[in-house]
C-alpha cells in the first residue's frame, strides 16, 4: 500500500503513455478551481485513469497537503473501499473505525484525491466520496467510473477516445506524426520492437489501424506491441480481416466497447493455447501476484516452473499482463478490462471452480507456513501480506460466502501481525463474520477469540475485549492448552485495567503469572511482562515497571521480537520519565521511535511522540514540545488512536510546562505547525534526524536564502498564516507569499509543512 513520499502524495513519478488530451486536461483545470466533486466517465479502455493521474500530478503543488491516488481496481468487497482510501493516504485503522478516521483526517486538509475504477464498487464509492464531499470543505475529489457517481454536486467530463488522423492520403509525415492516436501507437511500438519508427512508407497503415481502433488506447497499444513480429501493413490487414468478419463489412454500426472487444479477440485468439489457458486463469487474482502465485494456483500439476515463467514473460511481452517491481520482488497484474475480459473466457464452471479452490488453498497453506517465525522475522512478513494483501482479502471473501469457516478463521487468525499493525478494525470485521459461521476447528475458534480481544484491546475498547477474551480463556481450559490460557489471562488483565476493574486486573494476572512462568515459553513471558508492567502504571508501582520491562527489553532483543521490543522500550522509557530521571528516558524512548518506524507501528508511534514532547518539556525545549505534542495529535488522528488514562497526567503537565514558557498563543502556534507535519518529518524531528541535518545544511541553506527569507521560514514554522507574518514582519501578504514561493523553489520543498519542520529543527 501507498506510503506518504517526500513531495505530499503516491502518484506515479511520471504517468506512463500520456498522449495529448490537452483539451481535457484544460477542462479539467479549470472545473477544479470550484468543483469539489469531478468524474471522468468512459467506457473502459479509454484512457481514464491516465487522464485523471496526469490532471493530479500537474496540480498537486496547487494543494498543500498533495494529491493522492485510490486505486479500487483490485478491491472486490464493497466493505473494503473504506480501508483502501485509508491506505492509499498513509492513515491506519488501528484503533478506530475506518470511516470515522478518513472523514476526521481530511476534515482540515487541503488536497486533491483521485479515486480511481470506481464502477464495480458504484454504490459504495458514492456513498464514501459523498461523506467526503460533505466532512471535508478544502478536498477536491477526481473519480473515474464507466458510469456517473450520482452524488450531489457532481460534475461530469466525458472522456472521449484519442483524436483520430486523417483519412487523407496526402498529409505530410510530421502532421500525422503529431495526432493523438498515431503518437500512441509509435511511443508503444517503439517500446515493444525497440526499432519501430513512423515513416512515409508506413504512416498511411499506422493511421489507419488507429482509425480502424477508434482512438481506444487499450486498443492500440494491443494493436502497436505487435509490431515486434508484423509489419503496420500486415495489423491493419488483420484488423481489418477481423472487423468485417464482425459486422459483415459495415463497421458503422459498431459500438466502441465492441471495437475493443474485437481487438482483445484478436490478440487472445494469436496466443499458443498454453498461454490462453494461463490468461483466463489469472483472473482468479484480485490484485498483484507473484510468479511464485502463478505457479500455485493457476498450472497444471506436474509442469516445470520454468513453464509458468516462460508463459508469464510472453503475456507481458503482449502486453496483456502488466509488471511491476514491489519493494525487489517481481508482481504482476491484470489491467481491469483484460481482467473483465479473462474472467469472461473462464466460462467452464468445473475449471473455475478448480481454480478458485487452488486460489483458496494456495493462499491458506503460504499463510499457514509463512506465519511460523513471523514474529522474529516482522519486517520481511509484513511486506509480503502488504503485497498480497488484495488476494488475500478475496480469499476471506470467497470462505465467508461459501462458509468455509475452517479455512476462513485459520487464515485471519494467521494474519494476527497484519492486523495488529496495519489494519486492527478491518481484523475485527473479518473474524467477528467468519466466527458467525459454524463449524471449524476448535483450537483455531479458540484462538480467534484471543485475537479479537486482543484487536479490541489495541482499539481501546475494553467492553469487546473483556467476553471474548473470557470466552478465549473457558476454551484454553476446555482444551487444555495452556500457551492460549497464558495470554487470554494476560490480555484479560489489561482489560479489565482499561475498564477500571483493578481486583479483576490483579486476580488475571496473579493467574497469569502462576501459570506463565512455568512454561518458559518466550511469547507467554513478554506476554506477562507486558500485563505486569500496565498493572503497574496503573497502579502508581514504578518499582515493578522498571523491573519487568527491563527484563522485557532483555528477552525481545535476544528472541528478534521488534514488535514487543517497542513497548517495552517505551514502558521502561515512561516508568524513567513518571520518575524524573530525564537522561535515561530519552535514549529508550528514541530507541522506542526509531523500532516503531521500523515496523510502522502508529499508535506505538503517537505514543512515542507525545512521551519525548512531555520529556522536550520538562527538559526546557518548550518550543519543541509544543511542536512534537501537535505532531503526535496528527498521527493520533490518523490511526484513530486514545490516550492510555495513566498518560493524562504527564501530558497535561507538558502542556501546562511549555505553555507557560512559550505564552498561550505562541504555544498553539508550534502546535499547530507540529500538526502541520508528514509523519517522516516529524519523526526525524523527535529523533534529532532533522536537527543533524539542519546542522550540517544549514550554512548551505543560509546561502541560498536571503535574510528575510530565513525570518519567514521561522515564522512559518512558529505556525503563523500569511497576514500574521506580514504584520510581525510589516509587509504586506503578498510579499510574504512571494517569499515562501522562492523558499519552496530554493530547498525543493513542496509544502508550508516542509518548511516548518526544516525551520523548526534549528531551535533543537
Amino acid at each position: 500500500m501507498a506510503r506518504q513520499t517526500e513531495r505530499a502524495g503516491n502518484l506515479p513519478s511520471e504517468p506512463t503513455s500520456f498522449i495529448g488530451r490537452r483539451h481535457e486536461l484544460a477542462e479539467l483545470r479549470k472545473k477544479l478551481t470550484s468543483a469539489r466533486l469531478i468524474s471522468l466517465v468512459g467506457p473502459g479502455g479509454v484512457g481514464k485513469s491516465r487522464l485523471a493521474v496526469r490532471v493530479a500530478t500537474d496540480l498537486r503543488r496547487a494543494f498543500k497537503d498533495g494529491s493522492w491516488l485510490v486505486e479500487l481496481a483490485e478491491v472486490r468487497d464493497p466493505d473494503l473501499v473504506a480501508y483502501a482510501l485509508l491506505a492509499a493516504l498513509d492513515l491506519r485503522d488501528q484503533a478506530a473505525e475506518p470511516a470515522a478516521v478518513l472523514l476526521s483526517y481530511l476534515r482540515d486538509r487541503e488536497l486533491l484525491l483521485v479515486v480511481d475504477n470506481c464502477e464495480h464498487l458504484l454504490d459504495a464509492a458514492a456513498q464514501l466520496v459523498g461523506e467526503i464531499v460533505r466532512a471535508a470543505p478544502a478536498v477536491r475529489v477526481v473519480a473515474t467510473s464507466r458510469e456517473p457517481l450520482s452524488v450531489p454536486g457532481e460534475h461530469l467530463v466525458p472522456v472521449p477516445p484519442l483524436d483520430l488522423p486523417s483519412d487523407r492520403p496526402d498529409q505530410p509525415l510530421n502532421q500525422v506524426r503529431q495526432n493523438e492516436a498515431v503518437s500512441l501507437f509509435v511511443e508503444r511500438a517503439g517500446a515493444a520492437s525497440g526499432t519501430f519508427v513512423l515513416t512515409p512508407a508506413n504512416q498511411s497503415s499506422v493511421a489507419a489501424i488507429c482509425r480502424q481502433l477508434d482512438g481506444l488506447p487499450l486498443a492500440i497499444e494491443l494493436a502497436a506491441v505487435r509490431t515486434r513480429v508484423l509489419t503496420p501493413e500486415q495489423i491493419l490487414e488483420r484488423l481489418t480481416d477481423r472487423f468485417e468478419l464482425l459486422t459483415g463489412g459495415s463497421r458503422a454500426a459498431v459500438p466502441r466497447h465492441q471495437t475493443l472487444r474485437t481487438t482483445i479477440d484478436w490478440s487472445y485468439d494469436l496466443l499458443a493455447p498454453d498461454e490462453r489457458v494461463l490468461l483466463r486463469r489469472l483472473c482468479v487474482f484480485a490484485g498483484r501476484f507473484t510468479l511464485d502465485d502463478v505457479e500455485g494456483v493457476c498450472m497444471t500439476e506436474g509442469e516445470p516452473a520454468a513453464e509458468a515463467l516462460r508463459l508469464v514473460s510472453s503475456l507481458v511481452d503482449k502486453s496483456l499482463l502488466i509488471k511491476e517491481d514491489i519493494r525487489g520482488v517481481a508482481c504482476y497484474r491484470l489491467h481491469e478490462t483484460m481482467r473483465e475480459y479473462a474472467a469472461l473466457k473462464l466460462r467452464d464452471p468445473a475449471e473455475q471452480e478448480t481454480i478458485e479452490q487452488r486460489c483458496t488453498n494456495h493462499y491458506v497453506s503460504t499463510c499457514r507456513r509463512r506465519t511460523v517465525g513471523a514474529r522474529e522475522r516482522l519486517l520481511d512478513w509484513l511486506e509480503w501480506v502488504d503485497l498480497e494483501i488484495d488476494n488475500i482479502r478475496a480469499v476471506l471473501r470467497r470462505c465467508l460466502t461459501h462458509s468455509d469457516s475452517s479455512r476462513g478463521l485459520e487464515m485471519a487468525q494467521s494474519l494476527g501481525w497484519y492486523w495488529f499493525t496495519r489494519a486492527t478494525t478491518e481484523g475485527a470485521w473479518w473474524l467477528d463474520h467468519l466466527m458467525a459461521l459454524k463449524g471449524g476447528d476448535p483450537a483455531t475458534r479458540a484462538w480467534a477469540l484471543f485475537m479479537r480481544g486482543f484487536l479490541a484491546v489495541l482499539q481501546g475498547d475494553p467492553t469487546a475485549a473483556g467476553p471474548a477474551l473470557q470466552r478465549a480463556t473457558v476454551a484454553a481450559r476446555q482444551t487444555g492448552r495452556d500457551l492460549l490460557l497464558s495470554a487470554s489471562l494476560t490480555m484479560g488483565s489489561i482489560a479489565a485495567n482499561m475498564a477500571g476493574d483493578r481486583v479483576n486486573a490483579r486476580r488475571l494476572l496473579d493467574e497469569a503469572q502462576q501459570l506463565t512462568e512455568p512454561l518458559g515459553d518466550p511469547t507467554s513471558t513478554l506476554g506477562l511482562i507486558q500485563a505486569q508492567a500496565f498493572n503497574g502504571f496503573f497502579e502508581g508501582d514504578l518499582a515493578t515497571v522498571r523491573s519487568v520491562a527491563t527484563e522485557g527489553v532483555r528477552i525481545s532483543r535476544e528472541t528478534g521480537d521488534v514488535y514487543r521490543l517497542t513497548m517495552m522500550l517505551m514502558n521502561r522509557g515512561l516508568g524513567a520519565l513518571f520518575e524524573g530521571d530525564l537522561d535515561e528516558s530519552r535514549p529508550l524512548f528514541v530507541e522506542a521511535l526509531r523500532s516503531a518506524r521500523e515496523v510502522d507501528d502508529r499508535v506505538a508511534e503517537f505514543y512515542l511522540l507525545d512521551a519525548l514532547g512531555c520529556h522536550a518539556a520538562s527538559s526546557g525545549k518548550a518550543a519543541l514540545a509544543a511542536r512534537l505534542l501537535g505532531a503526535a495529535e496528527t498521527i493520533r488522528t490518523g490511526a484513530g488512536a486514545t490516550a492510555m488514562p495513566f498518560l493524562a497526567p504527564l501530558l497535561d503537565q507538558a502542556i501546562e510546562t511549555a505553555s507557560a514558557a512559550l505564552g498561550p498563543m505562541s504555544f498553539e502556534a508550534g502546535f499547530q505547525a507540529g500538526r502541520a507535519l508528514g509523519r517522516d518529518d516529524a519523526i526525524r524531528l523527535a529523533l534529532g534526524e532533522s536537527a543533524r541535518a539542519f546542522a550540517s545544511g544549514s550554512r548551505r541553506a543560509e546561502s541560498a536564502l536571503g535574510n528575510r527569507e530565513m525570518e519567514v521560514a521561522r515564522l512559518v514554522s512558529e505556525g503563523l498564516t500569511n497576514k500574521q507574518i506580514g504584520a510581525r514582519l510589516f509587509i504586506s501578504d503578498s510579499t510574504v507569499a512571494s517569499h515562501i514561493r522562492g523558499i519552496l523553489n530554493k530547498l525543493g520543498f513542496n509544502s508550508r509543512a516542509q518548511i516548518a519542520g526544516w525551520a523548526a529543527s534549528a531551535n533543537q
